[in-house]
């Protein structure tokens, strides 16, 4: 009997050791609403991206793991893969090491200011029309310009990504791209190109890219942050595949633990490629307020490209949490924006959504 306890508590130890060696986690969220803007019909939507993810490290020794993360995109209303025509693991495919020095990986993933500034923004980076992650937050930049059409333009492909430890709350992220061409299908319109490629004008006045073009030189990403109890702040500048530089700072501030004061100012410079519009400032202020099991968030921001009438966009929403993996939610937003066939108008469309969103 003896022996049997000794061999079973050996069994377990080892199991134990091995689980702490090496693990493997799948997550995801699902997120499907409805909503309607000025001028569509009420539509299945989603305020967040539906993913369905992998990750895992393994404990390489001496305090070296091996890390992981796939991430595949979809549409829950469908259950086709996101935009039918985006990667397989279009949220990111990275493998790297990590250890004292940091953290090393390698693929595709969002970029150091992209990742960084969602902590910025009311909607935390979340793509729905009543957010401003995908406009007025990175000033209507793309990270990605010469990548295929309809492919999330905020990350970097064929790239290299590093972030240190975090030092008294320092902490400073770098990403790389090769010189590689993504697979950008052809000309189109306000599609700029870099001084090496073959170009040709356009109705807008500025280049179109040929297809499949490759970038002048790396496209790179650096941020640096700082957190504390109730501080954080950000700086940020990126170049892309065509050259577009885009520089942005932005700082978050908790009075009281429920409630969270964000803003954020960003300008991108087209100059290098552009003749025309070459400059476009935006800024951003919002809150978020916990409510009991709610939460409120608000914001308000402007984007003012060269040329072209302002950007004004105003938005409302509300979480209620039905428990710690569950919640439901009603957004609300007004948006002032140039017309797409005359940039000197403006256009105002009204957003209003619900839905539910899960995480597993």
């Amino acid at each position: 009997m003896k022996k049997s306890l000794v061999a079973l508590a050996l069994f377990g130890a080892f199991a134990a050791t091995a689980q702490a060696q090496s693990s493997v986690q799948i997550y995801g969220t699902i997120d499907a609403g409805l909503g309607k803007a000025t001028g569509s019909t009420t539509a299945v939507t989603k305020r967040d991206n539906n993913k369905l993810g992998f990750k895992g490290t393994e404990d390489l020794g001496n305090g070296l793991k091996a890390i992981f993360q796939l991430e595949i995109r979809y549409e829950s209303d469908t259950g086709t893969l996101e935009g039918n025509s985006r990667p397989l693991f279009q949220g990111q495919s990275r493998v790297g090491l990590q250890g004292d020095f940091g953290t090393v990986r390698l693929g595709r993933g969002l970029t150091a200011f992209q990742e960084a500034s969602t902590a910025f923004e009311p909607w935390s980076g979340m793509p729905t029309t009543a957010g401003f992650q995908t406009d007025i937050t990175v000033a209507g930049y793309t990270s990605d310009p010469l990548s295929a059409t309809g492919n999330s333009k905020n990350r970097f492909s064929n790239a290299v990504f590093y972030n240190s430890p975090v030092i008294n709350g320092f902490q400073f992220n770098a990403t790389v791209a090769a010189k590689e061409a993504n697979g950008f299908g052809g000309i189109g319109l306000n599609q700029p190109t870099p001084a090496n490629v073959a170009i040709r004008a356009n109705p807008s006045g500025n280049y179109a890219v040929l297809a499949n073009a490759a970038p002048a030189s790396n496209p790179y990403s650096v941020s640096g942050t700082y957190t504390n109890a109730q501080f954080a702040a950000m700086a940020a500048y990126e170049r892309n595949g065509v050259q577009a530089k885009l520089w942005s700072v932005a700082a978050s501030f908790n009075p009281v633990t429920e409630l969270k004061l964000m803003a954020s100012y960003q300008h991108q410079d087209d100059g290098n490629y552009k003749i025309i519009n070459t400059d476009t400032k935006a800024w951003l202020i919002g809150a978020n307020y916990d409510v009991g099991p709610g939460k409120i968030r608000a914001g308000y921001g402007q984007k003012t490209p060269d040329g072209t009438v302002k950007t004004k966009q105003a938005s409302l929403g509300y979480d209620y949490n039905l428990s710690k993996r569950t919640y439901v939610y009603a957004d609300i937003s007004n948006k002032k924006a140039a017309n797409t066939s005359n940039y000197n108008a403006s256009t105002t469309t009204n957003y209003v959504g619900i839905g539910v969103h899960h995480n597993f």
